[in-house]
């Protein structure tokens, strides 16, 4: 064997008791860190009534600057879980997002998220201050699942991930 073959071979072998003494994946992967984006500010847009939207809705766009906090890259595989707009669950969100972050590395992404207000009644109400007010606060609570290769796909969370305030477009 060359020295090279048996300092791979020494690596696996410890990479392979450290995963064997951890008890999750969690532990050896943190998840990456959303924020809002600074000097992007996110949008509400209210719709009116449709057909597909009897009482009308509104597309959320939040720009979210995502950090990855790990010395290795991973990708964000997916974020699923709900949306509130002023305490009330508006709707849900499963984003297939697939986006690769390095080392230590940040981007900034949008995310948009439609949302039927004849879904949710109790949004009429919200509808109503959003419009008044010109603002409006959302919060994404949900479970994040990363490919960390080798260390799996882990999961993480329930748990909010962002929020902020948003300004109405009409």
């Amino acid at each position: 064997m060359t020295t090279t073959s048996i300092r791979a071979l020494t690596f696996v072998a410890a990479a392979a008791v450290s995963l064997g003494s951890c008890a999750t994946l969690g532990q050896m992967v943190q998840p990456p860190q959303f924020s809002v984006a600074e000097g992007q500010p996110s949008q509400l847009q209210l719709l009116g009534p449709s057909s597909s939207r009897p009482l009308g809705g509104a597309t959320l766009r939040i720009w979210t600057r995502v950090e990855n906090p790990n010395a290795f890259g991973l990708t964000l595989a997916a974020l699923r879980g709900n949306v509130f707009l002023e305490g009330t669950r508006a709707g849900e969100v499963d984003f297939p997002l697939g986006l690769p972050l390095s080392a230590g590395g940040s981007t900034v992404i949008p995310l948009d998220i439609n949302i039927s207000f004849s879904d949710l009644p109790g949004l009429v109400d919200v509808a109503q201050r959003i419009v008044s007010r010109n603002m409006v606060a959302y919060r994404l609570d949900g479970t994040l699942t990363v490919d960390a290769a080798p260390f799996g796909q882990p999961s993480f969370g329930p748990t909010t991930w962002i929020n902020g305030e948003s300004r109405v477009i009409r």
